[in-house]
């Protein structure tokens, strides 16, 4: 996991359902109020999963991408 303009990544390529949506909360749980996470996941299960997770947890999603058998959720951090 690194930063990268003020954007934490969270690499979750190569891992299944739940292990991504576990990675991003791992991060969130450390991140305050605002921060964006963007996961890069293969499992495609992951762009429904992670929007699901941050829905139901207050953070909300700012994008969703797919290319080259990866996909990328970027989530901003809600309220505690």
């Amino acid at each position: 996991m690194s930063a990268s303009d003020d954007v934490v990544v969270v690499d979750a390529r190569r891992l299944l359902c739940p292990m991504p949506v576990i990675r991003v909360q791992n991060e969130v749980k450390k991140s305050p109020p605002g921060t964006r996470i963007r996961a890069i996941c293969t499992d495609p299960g992951a762009l429904s999963d992670i929007p699901a997770w941050a829905r139901v947890n207050g953070h909300k999603i700012i994008a969703t991408e797919s290319g080259d058998d990866e996909h990328i959720i970027t989530l901003e951090v809600g309220e505690a």
